[in-house]
């Protein structure tokens, strides 16, 4: 059995043209759970220590940190920031192409 690089298999899925755009409808979930990630790992939390401080389960945690969390809200998120020590920031930008 052939072995694949995922950045290969990647790369080769993303000339499919409806894979890149499912990827590319993600892109925000996934920056924002890596960066959440990143910053948890910085502070030495595990997530069970993460969801201790935030009130919250360890499963949810994995779950905002899986990209796949849905309608998670703005308190949640600050609850978050905050027990990491940052705080969110959410802004706008313009689409390319958009009126």
């Amino acid at each position: 059995m052939k072995l694949t690089n995922f950045d290969d298999f990647l790369k080769t899925e993303l000339k499919r043209s409806e894979v890149k755009k499912e990827y590319d409808s993600l892109e925000e979930e996934y920056r924002l759970a890596a960066e959440l990630i990143k910053l948890r790992q910085k502070a030495g939390l595990t997530q069970r220590d993460l969801a201790k401080k935030v009130e919250t389960s360890q499963p949810c945690i994995a779950r905002l940190e899986s990209g796949r969390y849905q309608n998670v809200s703005m308190a949640f998120l600050r609850k978050v920031s905050h027990a990491l020590g940052v705080e969110p920031h959410i802004s706008f930008r313009r689409v390319r192409g958009a009126h």
